[in-house]
């Protein structure tokens, strides 16, 4: 995992290799470097990160999504990138409002992006821009909403499980 120092050199060169505005910020947390990018760059970035850097960041480990809720933007979408020549974890965050839930696809630079972008489609509402097969991969097609937004109605019917609770004993009385 690159140091502070180390994740500051990277958002550096991506700057440099890309814009100035295309990284907003970095996080060095619990051993966890974090490159904060604009919502419109992330492909390039990725892009540059897996092909142009220096130091490449070949393989796309994980991708999910995560809702702030309450702040804004409130949906975020992590992406994280393992260099397997120095053993290196490079976590790249971008986040998008509730408005206009929009980012590019990268399945064409990590092939294993396809399902994963798919799932934070189908959980969370992120349209991923030229996905080639964008649709529900758990939820059925005609279901409403995203279940993993923070304010979808949490409910159903209480199910009480009273067939056997006479054999055991009752520790809260």
């Amino acid at each position: 995992m690159p140091d502070a120092t180390g994740l500051e050199l990277i958002a550096q060169r991506v700057g440099e290799a890309i814009d100035e505005d295309a990284v907003t910020g970095t996080v060095c947390y619990r051993d966890q470097a974090t490159l904060d990018v604009a919502p419109a760059s992330v492909h390039e970035v990725l892009e540059y990160l897996r092909d142009r850097d220096p130091d490449p960041w070949l393989y796309l480990m994980s991708l999910h999504g995560v809702d702030y809720l309450p702040a804004e933007p409130r949906f975020g979408v992590h992406y994280q990138l393992l260099s397997t020549e120095r053993l290196d974890r490079l976590a790249v965050r971008t986040r998008v409002g509730v408005d206009d839930p929009k980012l590019p696809s990268v399945v064409d630079l990590f092939p294993t992006a396809d399902h994963q972008e798919r799932e934070v489609y189908d959980f969370f509402g992120v349209v991923f821009e030229g996905h080639p097969d964008l649709r529900r991969i758990l939820m059925p097609e005609d279901y409403e909403g995203f279940p993993q937004r923070r304010d979808f109605p949490m409910g159903g019917e209480p199910v009480l499980f009273t067939y056997n609770e006479h054999e055991f004993p009752r520790w809260y009385d």
